[in-house]
């Protein structure tokens, strides 16, 4: 799991980097929407353009292909899927397994848009320090509290499963290293060794993550926690110009996408 970045947090002075987490929050909101609604082959082209050139100027392009990496198998098992269970136009066959042109694009489709939604969502995760990302949401969902929508404690649980998704991994691969020290073989094609290997890696797992909780819980206690009581920041948000002018240009080419698909 070397070089796992999902979920980390990479410090930077990068124009995204600088940018408020609430107007990062919105342009991610609008840029998911989006995603949803590609269909045609300019949008997809256009868009891994726009995504590789927010990646060059957040200055994490290094980690683009890594946080692909751990959706690799879902968007490998969705092409698959498409490919072998769509009807239409056969390409090739393996025995009775038809390979159709239409479960091909299908699968291709659906699999550039799970890497256009990871991209989104890691590309916000690696230029936002989990406590501005928890600011920033509670902001956001302020208002909410008027029908009593307990704002303060839903950021709180984002920002501690935004802090521990890292410490997990990292926990993953120790207990991986020291199970495979002790002769474990992960990559054996016997099933039931398979699972022996399984139990003997989630097991630990579980345990140090319920260890890990308590500790967590012993500590905020310690520091005056309490459910309901209003904080404040050591540093407060503020929006600036190059926020509002980020969502003006997001917001313009969001119009120009929906003038496309109506237009064209």
């Amino acid at each position: 799991m070397e070089g796992i970045v999902l979920g980390q947090y990479i410090p930077g002075n990068s124009f995204i980097h600088r940018l408020d987490p609430r107007s990062k929050l919105v342009i991610s909101i609008i840029l998911l929407w989006m995603v949803f609604l590609l269909t045609r082959p300019a949008e997809f082209v256009g868009f891994s353009v726009f995504i590789v050139f927010s990646y060059f100027m957040a200055g994490v392009t290094g980690s683009f292909l890594r946080v692909l990496k751990p959706g690799f198998y879902l968007i490998l098992f969705t092409l698959t899927v498409n490919m072998v269970f769509t009807p239409g136009h056969s390409i090739f066959s393996l025995g009775p397994v038809a390979v159709t042109r239409e479960g091909f694009i299908l699968g291709a489709v659906i699999g550039l848009k799970l890497v256009f939604l990871i991209s989104v969502s890691s590309l916000i995760t690696l230029t936002t320090s989990p406590v501005r990302m928890t600011d920033g949401l509670e902001r956001l969902l302020r208002p909410l509290r008027r029908i009593g929508v307990p704002v303060s404690e839903l950021g709180m649980m984002m920002n501690i499963a935004l802090r521990f998704i890292p410490t997990f991994w990292e926990e993953t691969d120790k207990i991986k290293k020291a199970q495979v020290s002790r002769g474990a073989d992960f990559n054996t094609w016997n099933l039931s060794r398979r699972v022996k290997y399984a139990t003997a890696l989630l097991v630990p797992l579980f345990v140090s993550a319920f260890r890990k909780s308590d500790e967590l819980a012993v500590s905020m206690e310690a520091r005056g926690y309490s459910v309901g009581m209003e904080r404040t920041s050591l540093y407060e948000l503020e929006m600036h110009k190059r926020d509002y002018v980020t969502l003006v240009v997001v917001s313009v080419l969001a119009a120009v996408f929906l003038w496309y698909r109506t237009a064209v």
